[in-house]
C-alpha cells in the first residue's frame, strides 16, 4: 500500500506540472498566435526499472531510497515546435514561484556522445494532499519534433541484440543526429525570416 500510495503522489506531481505547461502553452496561444507545444508526454517509472535504477547505483532496494535517491520516478516529455521554444517554455515553468530547480543538463548545447539531444530540468513542486503538502520531484524533458524522432528510434534500435557492425550504426546515429539539429536550426532560421517581414507564423 505504501508504494501504490507513493505512485499516486507521483502521478500528482505530474498533473500539477501537465497544467501548468498547458497553461502556458494555452497563455502564449493568445499572446503570440501560436503554440510553442505541440505535445505532452508523461509516465511514472514502471516497478521493474525502479528496482533496476536503484541496484545500478548500489542501493538498497527500498520506498525510502526511490523518494529520496530517485528524481526521474515521475517524467514528463515536452515537445516543442522549434529549439528556442525549448528555451523559453524552461524559462517560463522555472520563474513560478512554487517550482523549485534541482538540476539542470543542456544536452542541445552539449550533445551526448551518441548524438542525443534534449534539455532534462529535474524540478520540485509542492503537491497538495487531504492531509498535508508534500515536495515532489519530476523530471521534465524539452526537445524538439526531430530530437524526439531520432531519440525514440534509437531507443528501439538500443534494444536489438542481433547488430552486426554496431560501430559502424553508431557512427550512421551519430550523423543523422547532427542532420537532425541542422534541419532544427535551419528551420528556425526560416521562421525569424518569416516574422522579421511582419508575418506571424500561426498554427
Amino acid at each position: 500500500r505504501q508504494f501504490q500510495k507513493a505512485m499516486m503522489m507521483y502521478t500528482c506531481a505530474i498533473r500539477e506540472v501537465k497544467t501548468k505547461l498547458e497553461v502556458l502553452n494555452d497563455d502564449l496561444s493568445v499572446r503570440n498566435s501560436r503554440n510553442p507545444i505541440e505535445l505532452i508526454k508523461s509516465r511514472v517509472k514502471k516497478p521493474m526499472s525502479i528496482v533496476e535504477k536503484l541496484q545500478r547505483k548500489g542501493l538498497e532496494v527500498s520506498l525510502e531510497n526511490m523518494i529520496n535517491c530517485l528524481d526521474d520516478v515521475a517524467g514528463i516529455r515536452v515537445i516543442c515546435s522549434f529549439v528556442d521554444d525549448i528555451y523559453a517554455v524552461a524559462d517560463m515553468l522555472v520563474r513560478q514561484d512554487d517550482i523549485r530547480v534541482i538540476a539542470v543538463k543542456d544536452y542541445i548545447k552539449n550533445p551526448k556522445p551518441n548524438g542525443y539531444r534534449s534539455y532534462h530540468m529535474i524540478i520540485e513542486i509542492p503537491v497538495f494532499f487531504s492531509d498535508s503538502k508534500r515536495p515532489m520531484r519530476v523530471e521534465v524533458q524539452i526537445r524538439t519534433i526531430a530530437m524526439d524522432f531520432w531519440a525514440s528510434l534509437d531507443h528501439q534500435l538500443k534494444y536489438k541484440k542481433d547488430l552486426g557492425e554496431s560501430g559502424e550504426i553508431e557512427q550512421d546515429l551519430r550523423q543523422c543526429a547532427d542532420i537532425i539539429s541542422q534541419t532544427d536550426n535551419k528551420m528556425l532560421e526560416i521562421r525569424q525570416r518569416i516574422e522579421a517581414r511582419g508575418i506571424t507564423v500561426r498554427k
